[in-house]
């Protein structure tokens, strides 16, 4: 039965408010608006890459706008590497290796769920897997139990550089906090060494799919009007026209 009045709030994203409804259990409600069939796609992917072994938070619930579901408690990665910095590397490779386990997923199990493919609509080829598309520190929860991975929103499905090049993009080139002169350089020498860790563990990304990435993250609505500037800079300097197809 779906939770009709939220709890507590405890969170908001981009999109959507996060609530935390007891007995261990989260409710996630969009604000806007969006198409319930995208909800119920997205509740299907989670339970089905729990099902294959990816470490998603149950999923009890899903109506209208709102998915109940069971709740990650600890630190975010990102929260962890900003207390912990020197653990970079070691963050780095773990996030590397989620990849490896979300990418395990064959595509062709998700092919009644509704999803949308950067790559073309129909039947997967055979070295499509399932995407996040938004896999950052941000959306990697480190319980007690080891990491949890959240905001499976953009889920979607083609070959599984595609997610490696998307997290290339957005960790390297997202926008660094308000700070001071001193401490906004140190965060940019961090922000660039977990990137290149993370590229070391799961690429090689080459410049074609870094160029697709570029294209992709553009065209998200999400994306920072800072950070857009300096990937439509890159954009314009590359060698050759951007695709996002294959």
């Amino acid at each position: 039965m779906a939770v009709q009045v939220p709890g507590t709030l405890i969170g908001s994203g981009r999109n959507a408010d996060a609530y935390d409804v007891g007995d261990g259990r989260v409710l996630r409600r969009y604000r806007d608006g969006r198409d319930a069939r995208r909800v119920a796609a997205e509740a299907q992917v989670m339970v089905h890459a729990r099902a294959c072994g990816v470490p998603v938070p149950k999923v009890f619930d899903v109506s209208g706008a709102d998915i109940v579901m069971e709740r990650a408690v600890g630190p975010t990665m990102l929260d962890v590497l900003g207390r912990r910095p020197w653990t970079i590397r070691a963050h780095a490779r773990l996030l590397a290796r989620l990849h490896e386990l979300v990418h395990q997923v064959p595509a062709s199990g998700l092919t009644g769920f509704a999803l949308r493919s950067a790559f073309g609509e129909g039947v997967p080829d055979d070295d499509h897997v399932l995407l996040h598309t938004d896999l950052h520190p941000q959306n990697v929860i480190l319980t007690r139990t080891g990491p949890m991975i959240i905001d499976w929103e953009g889920a979607s499905y083609g070959p599984g550089i595609v997610d490696v090049a998307l997290t290339w993009v957005i960790v390297g080139f997202s926008e660094i906090p308000p700070a001071p002169r001193v401490q906004a350089a140190v965060m940019r020498v961090f922000q660039g060494a977990f990137t290149r860790s993370f590229v070391r563990a799961a690429g090689p990304v080459d410049e074609s799919w870094r160029h697709t990435a570029i294209r992709l993250r553009l065209a998200d609505p999400n994306t920072l009007p800072t950070e857009a500037v300096r990937l439509e800079r890159m954009a314009a300097a590359a060698p050759r026209p951007l695709e996002t197809g294959r």
